[in-house]
């Protein structure tokens, strides 16, 4: 019999106890609930429970999750004006600033801090900051970000802040969380639209569990999946969260670096200040596909983290996830090894041919050296 099914009952202070580290996670005081679903439960719950008819909302948009926010934006009933930038650079303050300044009716802010799907990272302590000043409430998506880079939730001014396990964290998928500010909590219980009585209720599970004094669960939980949050959360700890980001870092300036070094491929995001250090996205050349080009090097190595973009995307972009256990030099090295392979052995590659991967290997290794020396 597996030893999992032998384990006790999840008990309402083992949740609690999750919670609190959680908290510990995001540098806040702040309220937190943990979901148990994937990180669009969180995000969708944040977004219907704050906005509201009749209200104005800036909606970020440097990838995909800010399409889907906005869109979720509309649906509740909110006017919202899309502030979009191209998808290989990062938005900035001033930019934010001058939105908010052209429309004063923004009360809500919907902002993703790291986009793993195009590679790049917003400034959100400046953005916040701005956001605060003008008075609106923050929502930030940080599914990517946390334990990837700092995330000072209380010291920024962030309302909402949702994460998920799955990426930095190195943890399961299936579950997430939310912080939810004391100003947060007050939109919410005076929008008459919020959510009640419903799995995306944040006001449920305030009054049933958090107001309650966390003693009594009002579900049965997900085991399994928040043990493995637990046990993440644990690591991390025992790590120092400094050492984990600084992993991260140096793994996303060992590609870029490497990458450059090699040629034919580069940076999606040309500017290293603007990359996330959880996934690094790769621009390939007309004639080469990126979609072709992730199968050729999976197929030399199976377990390499690297897949074409998405959508209109899978021809032009290769994604290197390069998060949780996968932030290592050695699993940069299996990439940049793969890489030259491959572009070496494909005789239509004139600009590679012959690709070796000595000096990609070399230059991973300084840069990756000097990113975990700066800390």
């Amino acid at each position: 019999m597996s030893p999992f099914l032998d384990l006790p009952p999840l008990s309402a202070a083992d949740f609690a106890a999750i919670e609190d580290k959680v908290a510990a996670l995001l540098h806040t005081s702040a309220d937190v609930i943990v979901t148990q679903g994937e990180a669009l439960l969180p995000l969708e719950a944040a977004i219907r429970s704050a906005a509201r008819p009749g209200s104005t909302a800036l909606n970020i948009v440097t990838g995909p999750y800010g399409q889907t926010f906005g869109n979720w934006l509309r649906d509740c009933g909110a006017t919202v004006v899309d502030l979009a930038v191209p998808f290989d650079t990062a938005v900035t303050a001033a930019q934010v600033a001058e939105a908010l300044a052209a429309h004063p009716a923004i009360d809500f802010v919907s902002l993703v801090h790291a986009e793993a799907a195009t590679g790049n990272t917003n400034p959100v302590a400046e953005i916040a900051a701005v956001v605060r000043a003008h008075g609106a409430l923050l929502m930030v998506d940080a599914v990517a970000s946390v334990a990837a880079e700092p995330l000072l939730t209380d010291a920024w001014g962030i309302d909402l802040c949702v994460i998920g396990g799955q990426k930095a964290m190195g943890g399961p998928a299936g579950v997430s969380a939310v912080s939810v500010s004391e100003r947060a909590w007050e939109r919410i219980a005076a929008n008459p639209a919020a959510p009640r009585r419903s799995y995306l209720s944040l006001l449920d599970w305030k009054e049933r569990w958090t107001d309650a004094g966390r003693t009594t669960l009002p579900h049965a939980p997900a085991q399994l999946e928040m043990l493995a949050l637990g046990a993440c959360l644990d690591r991390i700890a025992a790590a120092g969260l400094p050492a984990v980001i600084a992993r991260h870092r140096a793994a996303a300036a060992a590609v870029r670096a490497g990458v450059r070094a090699l040629g034919t491929v580069a940076p999606f995001v040309p500017d290293d200040a603007h990359a996330a250090p959880v996934a690094t996205t790769l621009r390939t050349p007309a004639g080469l596909s990126a979609a072709g080009l992730a199968a050729d090097l999976l197929r030399l190595d199976p377990t390499l983290p690297v897949q074409p973009g998405g959508g209109a995307l899978a021809d032009s972009m290769l994604r290197v996830n390069h998060y949780g256990p996968a932030a290592s030099l050695a699993t940069v090295r299996a990439f940049l090894t793969a890489l030259a392979t491959t572009l070496g052995a494909d005789g239509g590659a004139d600009t590679v041919a012959g690709a070796d991967a000595g000096s990609a290997l070399k230059a991973a290794d300084a840069a990756w050296e000097s990113a975990v020396a700066a800390g």
